[in-house]
């Protein structure tokens, strides 16, 4: 109907002209709103890249992470080593495995100054392996204590405090490894009296061969993390060697009767941290993560994960995870001012774990396969 000019009621020259601004600005704030998420690819130990973890990053850095999950160190190497450079951006590994990681190029060099080290107890500013002389290359975001992991109906914390419970004639086809051959062999060699416990002589390493292939006739199965969860739950399993809180706390706070103690004669200290891969194309975002994961917020989140509980590094984080919930600060021993976790590392009870220092790591692997088949 050219020519004509329709009135519509209630419609003014300034609507339209408002109307006609916001047709044209719409494109630009829907291709903001709805661009499509970065992908970063994480390589970690099952639960780092859920949602309860990496939710609030994604959301405001409009990120999507892609994790590839892996069991144990000797794993996690293999998929670097499968995979071209750049592939993972982001890699969890646990400490012992940072020098090999940096040692056949596979992370980044990292600037300190980006991270909040001066939050971490003294203990974790410059934690060993991690950095190469002043030269950094992954960043400790949480650890935990191995111990005597066992069902609190069947056996008690005094019985439990020892590593010689495993062979209590009660346990028979009830102890269980969890499979990996570090955690586990590095308890034999703490309950043989080595102070060092990665650190053995020849004689000292054929006597924890020995120990450990006595203790052969009591193991029930040797489970992986899933297999390892279920098992203890369960009660197809009553003591387990070679976890500790990180399992037996998850289950606990879900109603199972479950626990894990330090025994007399100490416990081993597990240790993960990130890394940068080396080529990733995305190296500003890894970083970002990093950050956010090492600030007080991201370190109380990380100390709730609920595929694993940990201790954190950050003491400031502490301070944030006894603000938001201080049972579980109080159940992990993470609150200040009283007994807790850092008493029972400057005690000296606790030995961190490490890859073999007079052996090889095929060595231990060897044993290991060679005890899994006895």
């Amino acid at each position: 109907m050219t020519g004509l000019k329709m009135a519509v009621p209630g419609v003014t020259r300034r609507a339209v002209l408002a109307a006609g601004a916001a047709a044209l600005a719409t494109p630009m704030l829907s291709r903001r709103a709805f661009a499509a998420p970065t992908e970063l690819t994480m390589l970690a130990w099952y639960g780092h890249a859920e949602p309860d973890i990496v939710a609030e990053f994604e959301a405001e850095n409009n990120v999507k992470f892609v994790p590839k999950y892996y069991t144990g160190g000797d794993n996690m190497l293999g998929l670097i080593s499968q995979s071209p450079p750049g592939t993972f951006d982001v890699i969890l590994s646990d400490a012992e495995y940072v020098q090999q990681l940096n040692a056949a190029g596979y992370i980044e060099e990292l600037d300190p100054a980006d991270y909040p080290f001066a939050d971490f107890f003294p203990e974790f500013q410059k934690f060993p392996g991690h950095w190469d002389g002043d030269s950094l290359y992954s960043v400790i975001t949480r650890f935990g204590f191995l111990g005597v992991a066992y069902n609190t109906d069947a056996i008690t914390e005094a019985e439990a405090s020892s590593y010689n419970v495993y062979w209590d004639p009660k346990l028979t086809g009830k102890v269980g490894h969890f499979d990996w051959h570090l955690p586990n062999l590095g308890q034999m060699s703490l309950l043989n009296g080595n102070a060092s416990p990665y650190d053995i002589d020849e004689a000292a390493w054929e006597a924890v061969k020995e120990k450990t292939m006595s203790l052969r006739p009591q193991i029930g199965g040797f489970f992986d993390y899933g297999g390892t969860f279920s098992s203890l739950d369960n009660g197809q399993m009553l003591a387990f060697a070679g976890i500790g809180d990180w399992i037996t706390g998850t289950l606990e706070k879900n109603g199972a009767k479950v626990r894990t103690v330090i025994p007399e004669e100490g416990g081993l200290q597990f240790t993960e941290s990130f890394s940068i891969g080396k080529g990733s194309q995305k190296a500003d975002l890894a970083k970002k993560w990093i950050q956010y994961i090492t600030s007080p917020k991201g370190q109380a989140k990380s100390a709730q994960m609920a595929a694993y509980p940990c201790l954190i590094p950050s003491q400031k984080g502490w301070e944030v995870l006894n603000a938001e919930n201080p049972a579980e600060a109080k159940r992990q021993g993470m609150v200040l001012g009283e007994s807790n976790a850092m008493d029972l590392i400057r005690s000296g009870r606790i030995k961190y774990r490490q890859l073999p220092v007079q052996q090889s790591l095929e060595d231990w692997n060897d044993f290991w396969s060679e005890y899994k088949g006895a």
